[in-house]
């Protein structure tokens, strides 16, 4: 029987009240994989993480005692390659949202590295664990003085062209610099001459993509954008995406009696294997145009030192990078910001 929370006893010997998430989101708000793959590792063998509330700053831990499925999300993965055998011996699913933009002429993802590099990455991790575990995402798509909507297509389809046979789906967002203050300053200081999309471009944008596809023939979708695009066979995307995970992970019994769904065995009349959700799982915490369906982000503002300058996960670079400077010196942390 599932529940929401337990008692653990945290490495000073104390006892603490901890979260029992089925699905842990690894993260929306830093990458874990390119900088704290060892550290999650470990943390999975200690079987808790410390996370703090990024809005009134109250601790919290979070138990992976019923934890079933991780999603992983990542600008360069290949630190964690490694550890996926690990994760196979003890039968977690998981399935990797791969952020693979190209801004290497532009310089506003300093951290990263270059696109050849981070293609092959991509490569090596869909021929090891399968191309449906593996999305592309182009997020955010950005205009600039200089990168207009031809020069991102072509961006765009220098990407996809090389991707062929390592992806099944495309993910992609519209930046949208003025919803967010803080990603406007940073863009202001490192002299970013940015634009905002408008909708004719967004068309446009979607039109080219369309011809682009006829050729690949992934399933597109977008990051919670409100612009609907599905005459052009885009579709609103959930990135934790319940569909996908009975698709590829229908076999934990466990898993999916968490979701609500019922699979019901072929029999006289139905031919075929049929599956029955019996409950909405969206995540009401999220944006008002995200899909997706109820996890638990362990993952903390302020400390991926990617430096991306459109980042809204990072108040500033400097505090990201004073907050994994710190995490160095207490690698063994039960906090991802290396806190004792």
């Amino acid at each position: 029987m599932s529940k929401d929370k337990t008692t653990i006893q945290i490495a000073n010997g104390d006892s603490a009240m901890a979260q029992t998430p089925f699905i842990i989101s690894a993260s929306r708000a830093t990458d874990i994989p390119a900088f704290y793959a060892d550290w999650f590792i470990e943390r999975l063998k200690q079987g808790y993480v410390k996370w703090k509330n990024p809005f009134n700053g109250v601790p919290l831990y979070v138990s992976f005692e019923q934890a079933r499925l991780i999603v992983f999300w990542s600008k360069n993965p290949k630190p964690m390659i490694k550890h996926l055998d690990y994760l196979d011996e003890r039968n977690i699913n998981y399935y990797f949202q791969y952020t693979l933009n190209d801004y290497d002429n532009e310089g506003i993802e300093k951290g990263v590295p270059k696109l050849a590099a981070r293609i092959e990455t991509f490569q090596q991790l869909a021929e090891k664990i399968g191309k449906e575990k593996v999305i592309w995402r182009f997020d955010p798509l950005i205009l600039t003085d200089t990168v207009d909507v031809d020069e991102l297509l072509l961006k765009v389809e220098n990407i996809g062209n090389q991707l062929q046979g390592y992806t099944d789906k495309f993910v992609f967002s519209f930046a949208d610099i003025r919803q967010y203050k803080k990603v406007q300053t940073n863009l202001d200081k490192s002299s970013t001459n940015y634009l905002e999309f408008n909708e004719t471009q967004m068309h446009t944008f979607a039109s080219e993509l369309q011809k682009l596809n006829k050729t690949w023939k992934y399933e597109i979708g977008t990051c919670a954008e409100p612009i609907p695009l599905e005459q052009y066979g885009i579709v609103h995307n959930k990135c934790i995406d319940d569909d996908l995970i009975i698709r590829l992970f229908s076999h934990d019994t466990t898993l999916m009696d968490f979701l609500g769904v019922k699979i019901v065995p072929p029999d006289m009349f139905n031919l075929e294997q049929r599956i029955v959700k019996t409950r909405n799982n969206r995540d009401k915490g999220q944006r008002m145009f995200c899909e997706c369906i109820v996890s638990k982000d362990i993952g903390e503002y302020n400390t991926c030192p990617h430096q991306c300058e459109y980042c809204y996960a990072n108040t500033n670079p400097k505090a990201a990078l004073a907050n994994w400077k710190r995490f160095k010196n207490n690698m063994n942390s039960d906090s991802i910001s290396g806190e004792i």
